[in-house]
């Protein structure tokens, strides 16, 4: 699977998670969905960084979700 792919839908995961978190805190609860998607998220952000052979600059990232965003389109 391509690394930007991963590190995108890692991202979309990542961001997806923090309402089910958030609303788990609110109610005094403990979100185990929230959770494990976090710990999924990490999981494939960590792996799209180390398999990457010259690896992302913080400042590319959006540049590559855009690119995948456009190969989806296309």
């Amino acid at each position: 699977m391509d690394t930007d792919l991963v590190l995108t839908m890692g991202i979309v995961l990542l961001a997806l998670s923090l309402p089910s978190l958030l609303s788990a805190w609110v109610e005094g609860r403990l979100s185990r969905l929230g959770t494990l998607m976090i710990f999924v998220a990490t999981c494939m952000i960590g792996w799209a960084v180390y398999t990457q052979p010259k690896g992302y600059v913080f400042t590319e990232i959006p540049m590559v979700m855009l690119g995948v965003l456009s190969r989806l389109i296309n």
